[in-house]
């Protein structure tokens, strides 16, 4: 099985189903259903959210290489983000280096997708597949995500034998971050009790509305009920980009930077803003004068305290575009102004 198990935390795409466990059923005994008030049955509001996203469901499926160089195949899932042929996924279930990926479709059918964008360290790619007046799924708002409301998972456990399986539970909590090994983090991520298992990265997470909140990308395998997606905001000026240029270049402004989320880790005191951790040579925040140890407060006169609240205003401002950036340092506050670059 082709999983990605860094410490306690999976990375939940999946390959093959090797077995089942059988039930036994009393053949001697019949059950008579109730339909007597089938026909004034009313949806339940997780039947009505479902409806609307499964037809742009998809399942992902890659061939990879196994560590004893035999050729094995992969399978995730995905989300119709487009209806020119744009899918959504993770980027560990299909990345820049993924071979041979179909996309299984609704109507049964499966072709061919190539790797448009990919991002490693948010996890995220999209794929792009030659079909037109596709169903996509509507975007919710992951900035207004609240503890407790309902979550929808939908994709592909354990592969395409169970695909399109539904689940619902609540968002556990908000602005998670887990360890994804190699000093590497997931970070602002969005937590839910709803059913995940191995297939599923790449699925929508839905709200009550049938609105995606977030992109299903890895569980804890130790305990139950505490699996995690990747709020879906930090995808909208992506898309946006792709579909009216073709392309997009990671806007940046040159640093590490770290969040409250991370005090649990590294054994800091972060209350507000993002802690500058690092700062990268000829860079836009180097020019600017900024330092390890300085705090940024706000971007545009905007409050930032999380990384995903950082990369969604950059990512949407884009490249060669100014931002100013108000900043704690060790002589007091300071406002300057930060070229926006983009990654190479």
């Amino acid at each position: 099985m082709k999983t990605h198990k860094i410490l306690s935390i999976i990375l939940i795409n999946t390959v093959l189903i090797s077995s089942f466990t059988s039930c036994k059923f009393n053949s001697k005994k019949s059950i008579t259903p109730n339909t007597a008030n089938a026909s004034a049955s009313v949806e339940s509001p997780i039947t009505k959210a479902s409806k609307k996203v499964l037809p742009s469901v998809v399942g992902v499926t890659t061939t990879y290489i196994d560590r004893d160089y035999t050729k094995k195949e992969g399978v995730g899932s995905g989300m119709i983000i487009d209806s020119d042929g744009y899918i959504l996924t993770n980027n560990h279930v299909a990345g820049a280096g993924s071979k041979d990926i179909k996309i299984s479709l609704y109507d049964g059918s499966s072709v061919p997708a190539k790797t448009l964008w990919a991002n490693e360290s948010l996890d995220l790619s999209i794929l792009k597949i030659d079909k037109k007046n596709l169903t996509p799924v509507a975007f919710g708002d992951s900035s207004n995500v609240e503890i407790g409301e309902t979550a929808i998972a939908i994709g592909n456990p354990l592969g395409l034998n169970f695909q399109r399986t539904v689940t619902s539970g609540i968002v556990s909590a908000v602005n998670r971050t887990v360890e994804a090994g190699e000093g590497t983090f997931m970070e602002d991520l969005l937590q839910t009790d709803a059913s995940i298992n191995p297939g599923n990265s790449g699925g929508p997470l839905i709200n009550s509305d049938g609105k995606v909140i977030g992109v299903n990308s890895a569980k804890i395998t130790s305990a139950e009920g505490i699996g995690f997606a990747i709020p879906i905001n930090i995808v909208k000026p992506v898309l946006k980009s792709l579909t009216s240029t073709g392309q997009f270049k990671t806007p940046i402004i040159g640093i590490i930077g770290l969040d409250k989320s991370m005090n649990g880790y590294l054994n800091l005191n972060i209350q507000k803003g993002i802690y500058v951790y690092d700062v990268s040579p000829n860079s836009g925040a180097s020019a600017a004068g900024i330092h390890k140890g300085d705090i940024i407060l706000s971007l545009n006169g905007k409050d930032i305290n999380s990384m995903n609240e950082l990369r969604e205003a950059v990512y949407t401002i884009g490249a060669n575009n100014k931002v100013s950036l108000k900043l704690q340092t060790k002589s007091g506050e300071k406002t300057v102004s930060v070229v926006i670059q983009s990654s190479t």
